[in-house]
């Protein structure tokens, strides 16, 4: 972005801003609370932008002047203009490098709780006990967050593995932290199963799907085929004895969504409906970032889970992610919940992609 488009962008944002400055002092809307409110919210949204961008055009201004020293005054003027140019310079660029990422749009999800799932891929037992292991990873991150960790539904192996689990994560900035690691993940390592010592490689899918609202989905109760069924696994007296599992289908995309983890058949119905409104309203969004990626011929952190997004190397205490080239020789650390450098490495990573698209 040039910097004349970045300041044409900005000033069309000061534009909008001051006329919502006029109409919150309108009489009329003073009195419609509801309409008040959503400008209160628009005008607060854009408010850093606003400072900021006022920071810039004093620097300009600032410029200005003193290349008009440089233009006229005697040499030790322009010497002291010529310092304050090129001291200028270096705070410009900071700001518009600022600027640039204030306007990359906001995802509307970043507020939102998620549902985290990991299944076991290809690799038997020790996929299902690289799953386990993925799963430790998040709860520790969440841990550090101080984020709740809920598990949904899980089927566990008999040798400490799982097959799948969901789990709600709830807390600030789950889903933003969270949202690219959809994807497959890699392990390379040797198998407490082997005996040979041979290093194997084995898979796990993750999916993190954005917790949905009423007002993010409808489901109609006719489109809903719901069966209940006994509970399996630990869950105390109420394992294979009464019908608390629920199982429901969604007909019209065949999606299944089942919980088990309650006792009470509503709780696990409560449950499973809010793990299938997040997985419909995924469904949405992921039809919608296609229908764009068509149009613009790109596709920027589709987060598709078919895509091998990252190994972890045993051998080499190393963990690789392939998205962004980024090697970390703590692997160790890493599977201990520390993912912040990860995390943040992915998230300039995407910022920059979206800011060429503007």
């Amino acid at each position: 972005m040039t910097k004349t488009m970045l300041i044409e962008k900005l000033q069309v944002i000061e534009d909008r801003y001051n006329e919502l400055t006029r109409q919150l002092s309108d009489p009329e809307i003073l009195t419609d609370f509801t309409r008040y409110q959503k400008l209160m919210k628009e005008q607060a949204d854009i408010s850093d932008v606003i400072k900021k961008f006022a920071e810039y055009k004093k620097i300009l201004a600032d410029m200005d002047e003193a290349e008009e020293l440089l233009a006229g005054g005697d040499d030790g003027m322009k010497e002291l203009a010529g310092a304050e140019i090129d001291e200028l310079k270096g705070k410009g660029t900071k700001i518009e490098d600022e600027l640039k990422l204030m306007l990359v749009p906001t995802d509307p999800r970043d507020k939102k709780n998620i549902f985290l799932e990991i299944r076991a891929g290809t690799g038997g037992e020790e996929a299902a006990l690289f799953a386990a292991e993925l799963f430790r990873m998040y709860t520790k991150y969440a841990e550090r967050n101080r984020w709740k960790v809920e598990i949904m539904d899980m089927n566990a192996t008999g040798i400490g593995g799982i097959k799948e689990v969901i789990a709600s994560i709830q807390g600030k900035g789950a889903y933003r932290r969270l949202k690219y690691e959809s994807g497959v993940h890699r392990v390379q390592r040797v198998p407490q199963t082997e005996t040979s010592g041979r290093i194997h490689t084995s898979a796990a899918t993750v999916a993190v799907l954005p917790e949905a609202e009423d007002v993010d989905i409808r489901i109609e109760e006719k489109d809903l085929r719901i069966d209940t069924f006994c509970s399996s696994g630990p869950g105390g007296q109420s394992v294979n004895t009464t019908y608390s599992a629920v199982r429901i289908m969604h007909i019209p995309t065949g999606t299944i969504v089942k919980c088990q983890d309650e006792r009470s058949q509503t709780k696990n119905r409560e449950k499973a409906m809010k793990v299938l409104r997040s997985r419909l309203y995924e469904l949405e969004i992921e039809k919608k970032e296609k229908e764009r990626a068509l149009s613009r011929k790109t596709q920027v952190g589709s987060g598709d889970r078919s895509e091998k997004i990252r190994t972890y190397n045993y051998p080499q205490n190393r963990m690789t992610d392939h998205r962004i080239g980024l090697s970390l020789h703590k692997l160790d650390s890493v599977l201990a919940g520390d993912l912040d450098e990860v995390f943040d490495s992915l998230t300039a990573y995407y910022q920059a992609e979206k800011l060429k698209e503007i």
